[in-house]
């Protein structure tokens, strides 16, 4: 019998090799460690060690499940995960006009991905990302290993991708005072990521969670997603970035700000040629394309994204405040009580205007433009629209802004016309109008506080047309200093379908909020007396050649007193008799106020309105000089009409909405409304085309070489406060308008609207007949109608009727002299 030599030991017997097996591993420790005064206790200690643990674990993993620390993402939530998308607002030929967002996100799919963006990101974040199932537990183990057994602290590559995902998919909340609190919910966030990356995996492919994590990023300089990022640094798609472009952007998903290109290019130049290593070591590139990659400089095409800055920026606010628009109540700030009934039409009428608080998704709640990733196609032309900028921009920097410059610099002075008393009150009230002074007041500022705060000097950045300026000055002087700027409002549309094609509405949104297109209403000068024209060959039965003594009118308003308007510049009232076409190409006051005289304001005011003005219109006999204050929108609009044969279109600039999954949620169709017969249309189109051979005008031609069939009409308020011109074409229809902030400031001489506005239209002209993709050409003509009648006012009757049908209601010129002297 053996014997035992050590009592407290058990006898060493050998032992074949163990299988690895953990029962034996176990069983080879305890051997190991002796044998123990008190065996039942060592061995309940050392499985406790073993098993409670695992059972802690399991324990917690159970409370994650039910929800004890806060709700898992339902399976509901996996496949619609909540994040702020931006929405898209989309041109007619496919270009980004601009994002609203609270974090510039696009969603793009797997397939629009360049292949190289998934291979760097595979290879610099997850190599192991095809073999696993959400989490790693090699990669884990080996983190683990360095950090605990080698105190080599800051190991990272223990996230997987999917992992990360679950991250910024949902966030965690690790907010605590206590440094025991925090690593306690640390610990349960990353085990809630755990569950959440397995649930990511059941519920996509691999493919979708690499789409879903370049989509959810952040990337720096205010882009979220990788469609955003790639247009913000290399003005490209996605689906086109080389392998060194693709390292770049992946770099950046570990410290956007520490290896930005923009401000650190050293730090993004090592983190990028890091990427492009790993790359080249797990087999994505050649060694030929890794050495020629990491050869290349960082080459942006920079062009971060802003609400500021862009294209169409003033389109841009116009649709968001359209869509948002609320519906209007008595509340409200009008001037008139017509400004709120057509307000309350709009809303009634119009699917498009408050679109967002009449509409609701599934969950019940309003869309919201800056997180649901919608898309807007709308109708403006990004080609066309970045013509029409260029052509404000160029008319505005080069021509105006330095004539009105000039003219500070004679007479010393910024506003005109207007008393002392009458300077200081516009100063004083723009002061008190200002958001900063708003802000005074609600803390209790009294307006001298706030007049003294105005007059202190700070430091600023103030607009130029040469670049921004970093000065010191009054925000007072400030105020004065912009005021100092003319301003520009340009609107062009197609007639036939009265889509929106280009929206100008300053010369610079960042530093110039207002919009001149649709907010701003100015009067509108002689640009109205085409309206007055068409109403007496539509209503009263006129023609272009019916002839009027050139002599002055005078009008019995009804209150004993009279109306007698005067002309601008030197005129001479000869009395000779000329035909009415000729009034309109010289643009004379008294032949407008004789056909008010044939009729009442009020049938005037009523027909002007179903033209497409819908500002309110006083009805007084003045009203035919131009006196109504209407937005360049509503008159590009309105002058559609001519060359819509007679048909009315209301602007129209949405054509559908896509939800964020690229369904269709909404549609839109203009409205229109006949107005006058395609005959009187088309009469009208000849007279306008009159003004540009044989009238104001003629800068047209002449300056700008545009020969074919457009028409136009300027218009100059008193004292040239205000310029507009308006440009009729076949297949474009455009409102120009130009003055300044204050009507008091404005150019003294040559501030005419054929010297200031009608050469935006020129430039924007030119510019679409080089642009042949566009399809406007000089040769377009407008759409002659059945059974037309030409006039040539050089004949005997003033007519030939090349129908043979006679002209109905016409009036000889002995009717119209004696009309005019009744």
């Amino acid at each position: 019998m053996q014997t035992n030599t050590y009592p407290h030991r058990p006898v060493r017997r050998v032992r074949k090799k163990s299988s690895g097996s953990f029962t034996n591993v176990v069983g080879n420790i305890w051997n190991r460690m002796g044998n123990p005064k008190n065996p039942k206790l060592w061995r309940k200690v050392f499985w406790s060690v073993i098993f409670v643990p695992i059972l802690l674990v399991a324990v917690l993993f159970f409370c994650i499940a039910v929800g004890v620390f806060g709700q898992l993402p339902t399976f509901e939530e996996l496949e619609n995960p909540k994040s702020n998308i931006a929405t898209e607002l989309i041109s007619s030929d496919g270009a980004n006009l601009g994002n609203f967002y609270v974090e510039n996100r696009s969603f793009i799919e797997y397939g629009d991905l360049s292949p190289y963006l998934v291979k760097a990101l595979v290879s610099t974040e997850d190599a192991r990302f095809y073999r696993h199932s959400g989490i790693d537990f090699i990669g884990l183990s080996r983190v683990a290993f360095k950090t605990l057994l080698l105190g080599q602290s800051g190991q990272g590559g223990g996230s997987t991708i999917s992992q990360q995902l679950a991250k910024n998919l949902y966030p965690r909340d690790t907010v605590s005072s206590g440094a025991m609190v925090k690593a306690g919910k640390l610990v349960i966030s990353k085990l809630k990521e755990w569950i959440t990356a397995t649930m990511l995996e059941y519920n996509y492919t691999k493919e979708e969670i690499i789409s879903m994590y370049l989509n959810t990023m952040e990337y720096g300089s205010n882009s979220y997603g990788i469609k955003s990022a790639s247009m913000t640094f290399f003005s490209k798609a996605p689906s086109e970035l080389n392998a060194a472009e693709s390292a770049l952007l992946v770099g950046l998903v570990k410290a956007p700000t520490r290896y930005s290109p923009v401000i650190h290019p050293d730090k993004a130049l090592q983190r990028r040629n890091t990427v492009l290593s790993r790359m080249e070591k797990a087999g994505y590139i050649t060694e030929e394309e890794y050495e020629n990659s990491i050869k290349d400089s960082i080459t942006l095409i920079y062009n971060p994204i802003s609400h500021n800055d862009g294209i169409a920026t003033y389109f841009r606010e116009m649709v968001r405040l359209y869509m948002t628009a609320s519906k209007p109540t008595s509340r409200g700030i009008y001037q008139t009580e017509w400004d709120f009934e057509q307000e309350k039409m709009l809303w009634d009428n119009d699917p498009l205007y408050g679109w967002c608080n009449k509409n609701s998704k599934a969950d019940g709640s309003p869309y919201n433009l800056y997180r649901d990733g919608l898309k807007i196609y709308t109708t403006v032309n990004s080609r066309m629209q970045k013509y029409a900028e260029e052509s404000v921009r160029e008319q505005m920097e080069k021509e105006v802004q330095p004539a009105f410059n000039r003219q500070k610099r004679v007479y010393k002075k910024l506003f005109y016309n207007i008393t002392p008393d009458e300077e200081a009150g516009i100063i004083s009230r723009s002061i008190q109008q200002t958001e900063r002074a708003r802000a005074m007041r609600s803390y209790g500022a009294s307006k001298t506080d706030i007049e003294v705060a105005f007059n202190k000097p700070q430091r600023m950045k103030v607009f130029s047309y040469k670049g921004v300026i970093d000065t010191t000055m009054t925000p007072k002087d400030s105020m004065l200093y912009y005021k100092s700027f003319l301003r520009c409002g340009f609107v062009a549309m197609d007639p036939a379908t009265g889509y929106l094609l280009a929206y100008v509405g300053g010369v610079d949104f960042r530093h110039f909020k207002y919009d001149m297109a649709r907010q701003g209403k100015r009067q509108v000068g002689s640009t109205i007396k085409p309206f007055i024209y068409t109403f007496a060959i539509n209503n009263l039965g006129y023609n272009p050649c019916t002839l009027v003594p050139n002599l002055p009118v005078t009008i019995d308003v009804g209150t004993g007193d009279v109306w007698s308007p005067k002309e601008s510049g030197e005129v001479v009232y000869d009395g000779v008799l000329h035909e009415l076409k000729w009034g309109l190409a010289h643009s004379r006051n008294n032949y407008s106020a004789w056909i008010m005289k044939q009729t009442s304001p009020e049938a005037v005011a009523d027909f002007i309105h179903k033209m497409g003005i819908k500002s309110w219109i006083d009805p007084v006999y003045s009203l035919c000089v131009g006196t109504p204050e209407v937005s360049v929108m509503e008159m590009a609009a309105a002058f559609s009409t001519f060359a819509n044969r007679g048909v009315y279109t209301s602007p129209f600039f949405i054509t559908r909405i896509e939800d964020k999954q690229g369904n269709t949620i909404a549609t839109f169709s203009p409205s229109t409304q006949d107005v006058i017969s395609e005959t009187t249309a088309y009469t009208m189109l000849s007279m306008l085309q009159n003004n540009i051979v044989a009238g104001t005008g003629g800068r047209l031609r002449y300056g700008y070489n545009i020969m074919g069939e457009v028409g136009g009409k300027t218009g100059t308020t008193n004292n040239n406060a205000d310029s507009w011109f308006m440009g009729v074409s076949p297949k474009v229809v455009a409102a120009t308008w130009v003055g300044g902030e204050d009507r008091s400031t404005h150019l003294v001489n040559r501030g005419e609207g054929s010297v200031v506005a009608l050469p935006v239209f020129g430039k924007f002209m030119n510019k679409l007949y080089k642009d042949e993709s566009l399809g406007v050409t000089p040769g377009d003509k407008f759409m002659e109608p059945v059974g037309v009648v030409h006039y040539k006012c050089d004949s005997g009757d003033g007519v030939t009727d090349e129908s043979d049908k006679p002209l109905p209601k016409a009036q000889d010129s002995k009717s119209d002299e004696m009309n005019f002297f009744e």
